[in-house]
């Protein structure tokens, strides 16, 4: 009996010791709930481990801060930590980041303000007694705990989701989206800050209405932050649409160029079959041949096809260039690129800085050609995609190209492979070969599922 009374007095009476050993299995419970919350609204694929190390290392930030850092500066840093955590451990881009760290917080906060003040009033006590009581401590925990749990089994019963582009959004609609979620952490601050030491002084409709008023903020900058991503999406896939309508113009001119000569075509044929002359009907061959592979190349250059808007966009304005310094480019898509085991902003800038070298490299030589190959190599496990071409300097070391500054040219940086080696090192299933023959310099990327 003696023991039940003084488990209840150390949780009715101010107790700093036992307030503090609450706050440990408080932050995991937290940090789990913000993982499953993030992790439902961006649809993200997380790996045992990921989860583990992100579970802990928020865990033991948000308790070292609590302990030691002064309230709300503590929150504060807690906020920072969860996104640079968010995209270190899952690799997110800046604005899934922001966007995944403000949404979990945000929902913590709102919960928050809409129970603390109603529950001060109805058990008559003010924040003095919540902070240092451990009862009124895990019973408010408890019912904070419990409203989140059922936010996120809404979450995932009505499937919502939150879907950026894989590609780069413009920089006006960036700028948009950073300032609104700027506004919003700070705004998060700011409440942050009357929670802890206004909140109990506060009436209840001030309260209830300040809890409306950053619902419907939150609400209309989700709801901007949608039609924003939409709105980039719908201008992407119209200058997609016209760059095939440039392609679809070309292959028509190419097409009735054809139509307009097959009398001749057949006849010229017909005129080294008829006088037997192989030699001469193996040259004519391999000249139609190289229109034809023009006609088959605009062909793949086909949105359907090339079925992810910013690799196509990519693809058609470096075929145009490379047409107009008459340089052959010979394409061959056997890969699905809407299913790339890795970012597309990244995979889009090493295939960017090695078709500009490419292109660079053949308008030197006599005969210019660039061939570009994807394919699934199902049997290794691995995507590649190649990129060769002709060139003319034979003494090129292909271990130098990689540093920094290096650059067979004048003005030039010499940093595009330089860059390309800095996102190679960054993923583990990536790896970049070079190779080079008489003819060609090649480079094959790997992409390993």
């Amino acid at each position: 009996m003696e023991l039940l009374n003084n488990i209840w007095n150390a949780l009715t009476t101010p107790n700093e010791i036992l307030i503090k050993l609450i706050l440990l299995p408080s932050a995991i419970i937290e940090t789990i709930f913000t993982l499953i919350i993030f992790t439902t609204v961006f649809n993200l694929k997380t790996t045992t481990k990921q989860n583990t190390i992100y579970v802990l290392s928020c865990s033991m930030i948000t308790f070292l801060s609590t302990c030691f850092i002064p309230s709300p500066y503590s929150t504060f840093i807690n906020y920072i930590c969860i996104f640079v955590i968010i995209c270190f451990i899952f690799k997110t881009t800046l604005l899934q980041g922001l966007i995944a760290s403000i949404i979990s917080t945000l929902l913590f906060a709102l919960v928050g303000i809409l129970i603390l003040n109603p529950y001060f009033t109805l058990l008559n006590i003010g924040y003095e007694e919540s902070a240092t009581v451990p009862i009124y401590r895990i019973i408010y925990l408890a019912l904070m705990y419990f409203i989140i749990f059922l936010i996120t089994l809404l979450l995932k019963f009505k499937n919502y989701k939150i879907d950026l582009p894989d590609y780069n959004l413009d920089k006006k609609s960036k700028n948009v989206l950073y300032l609104n979620l700027l506004i919003g952490f700070i705004t998060l601050c700011f409440q942050a800050v009357i929670t802890t030491y206004y909140t109990d002084t506060l009436p209840l409709i001030i309260t209830f209405l300040s809890f409306l008023s950053l619902l419907a903020y939150f609400s209309v900058s989700i709801y901007s932050l949608t039609r924003v991503i939409k709105l980039s999406i719908t201008t992407q896939k119209l200058q997609n649409a016209e760059e095939y309508n440039k392609t679809l113009s070309i292959l028509h001119d190419n097409v009735r160029g054809f139509k307009h000569d097959f009398d001749n075509i057949v006849t010229t044929i017909g005129g080294y079959v008829k006088t037997n002359d192989m030699e001469g009907l193996k040259k004519y061959y391999v000249q139609l041949e190289d229109d034809c592979q023009k006609v088959n190349n605009l062909y793949v250059l086909n949105p359907k096809l090339i079925n992810n808007p910013g690799v196509y966009s990519l693809l058609t304005t470096k075929y145009n260039e490379a047409e107009q310094k008459g340089i052959k480019v010979n394409m061959s898509l056997l890969l699905d690129l809407s299913n790339l085991n890795m970012k597309i902003y990244e995979f889009t800038r090493i295939l960017g800085i090695l078709l500009d070298n490419a292109i660079d490299a053949s308008s030197e030589c006599e005969e210019k050609v660039i061939n570009i190959i994807f394919r699934d190599d199902a049997k290794n496990h691995r995507q590649l995609v190649i990129v060769e071409n002709t060139y003319k300097d034979k003494n090129v070391d292909t271990e130098k190209i990689f540093n920094k500054g290096f650059s067979g040219k004048e003005n030039h940086t010499g940093l595009g492979l330089w860059e390309v080696r800095k996102i190679l090192n960054k993923n583990k299933n990536l790896d970049l070969y070079t190779t080079k023959n008489e003819k060609y310099f090649s480079q094959q990327i790997e992409i390993y599922y």
